[in-house]
């Protein structure tokens, strides 16, 4: 039940950014869900997209270091509070929550969230046990 995401390590310079959403549109990938963090030197550019293999293929032949990594997608009611009772849950069962972004779906009554945890494993069993909904990557990548 994890989803695959692409980890971009960019330069902070004008363009590359840019660059790196050129690449992955020419080569036909449909970016689903991204965050961007920074300092003033680099940054870490992580994606959510529909052909993991094959962005991590025309992003090392564009020269880019990328690399893959495991995330959690959760079904979060979009209410409020919704988002406060996952994490009510995981701090009840000390689960740390290393990252996370928001995955925007066009038609739902919930929103999805991508986490990275200390141990997704036990996240995803503690998350599934109390009836919350982790989406599978297929159906993630096609959203």
């Amino acid at each position: 039940m994890k989803v695959q995401q692409v980890s971009v390590f960019l330069e902070n310079k004008s363009g590359r950014l840019a660059e790196v959403t050129r690449v992955l549109a020419r080569a036909g990938i449909n970016i689903r869900a991204l965050c961007i963090a920074d300092t003033s030197d680099f940054g870490i550019l992580r994606l959510i997209v529909n052909d993991v293999d094959k962005a991590m293929t025309v992003l090392k032949d564009n020269d880019f270091t990328a690399s893959k990594t495991d995330v959690v997608a959760v079904e979060v009611p979009d209410t409020p509070g919704g988002l406060s009772r996952i994490l009510d849950i995981l701090e009840h069962h000390a689960i740390n929550v290393e990252y996370m972004y928001a995955f925007v779906e066009r038609s739902s009554d919930n929103a999805i969230i991508m986490f990275r945890f200390d141990d997704n494993d036990k996240a995803i069993a503690t998350l599934s046990a109390a009836g919350i909904t982790i989406l599978k990557g297929e159906k993630v990548y096609s959203i």
